[in-house]
């Protein structure tokens, strides 16, 4: 049975009249990469700061380790690892000083590792903080954070700031941590990572969960994209239950299907004699989409 690393039982947290985050229940395991997405305000920057007991929930629990993530955030930090979205760094401190710090607060001291990730991540840390661009104070907590030996990471935007090649590199060591058995909470507004990395993902929507799952379980939300040739015109294509968005095209149609659909249009569609046949699985992104066009999801 997996161990639990992090949970939160209907989390919420007020701002006043502001309700920033309303009944989320989340459940991280060890060994288990979990993404966490939403656009900027929906939610997620302020769930790590409750996890991290930076800021104590109106309503609702939050645990990691099975300690209360307020009442016992000292002894949880211990145990964690942390990479803001926006990384601000002493300025007058070498990025070697800095990660040096961080690593040493957790009694770890691994030179070998750190060495390899400053030239994963080709990062200088002989250079002032003040000197960093965003890209490189963001290397800095990534690599201070990688090189400590945490249970659980908590990273909210870590590759903001970085480019594709860096970000390559970012992937590469959360797959390796997580072969490690370390959970990762990862929040994120970059789709494309989330669906390369994540085990389990749940979308938040103005301070709410819209939907949790394995990305094989949420798919059957949003719809395949086909483009088909066939010797025949189809006919009465846009009548048949689960197809959408039908676009003409000089060497045949694109149209999407609701993915329940999927073989009963098949079926349907062999009848005309099918010369060409393409499909896309559905996406991420096109779940989330579906649930940020419409009010209360799709």
């Amino acid at each position: 049975m997996a161990v639990l690393g992090l949970e939160t039982i209907g989390l919420t947290k007020r701002f006043g009249k502001v309700t920033a985050l309303s009944g989320v229940n989340l459940r991280v395991n060890e060994g288990e990469v979990f993404g966490f997405i939403g656009p900027n305000g929906a939610g997620k920057t302020t769930t790590i700061r409750v996890l991290l007991g930076i800021l104590q929930a109106t309503a609702g629990s939050a645990k990691i380790f099975g300690m209360d993530a307020w009442k016992e955030a000292v002894q949880i930090h211990k145990r964690i690892a942390y990479v803001p979205g926006d990384v601000n760094l002493w300025p007058n401190l070498t990025g070697g000083e800095v990660i040096d710090l961080f690593v040493s607060l957790r009694g770890n001291r691994n030179g070998p590792r750190r060495e390899k990730l400053l030239n994963d991540f080709n990062l200088d840390p002989s250079k002032k903080c003040r000197t960093y661009s965003k890209g490189n104070r963001q290397k800095v907590a990534l690599v201070a954070a990688l090189a400590s030996d945490a249970d659980l990471y908590l990273l909210d935007e870590p590759t903001s700031g970085l480019d594709p090649l860096m970000d390559q590199v970012f992937q590469a060591y959360i797959l390796e941590l997580k072969k490690a058995g370390k959970g990762i909470f990862l929040s994120s507004h970059i789709l494309s990572e989330v669906e390369k990395l994540c085990d389990r993902i749940a979308i938040i929507r103005e301070g709410v969960l819209v939907q949790t799952g394995t990305l094989a379980e949420m798919r059957h939300l949003t719809r395949v994209t086909m483009t088909i040739q066939t010797e025949k015109p189809i006919e009465g294509l846009a009548k048949i239950i689960g197809v959408h968005g039908i676009t003409q095209h000089q060497d045949g149609l694109s149209f999407q299907v609701d993915s329940d659909a999927l073989g009963g249009v098949i079926l349907t569609i062999a009848k005309y004699g099918i010369t060409k046949l393409e499909s896309a699985p559905p996406a991420l992104e096109d779940l989330f989409m579906r649930h940020y066009n419409a009010k209360g999801g799709a």
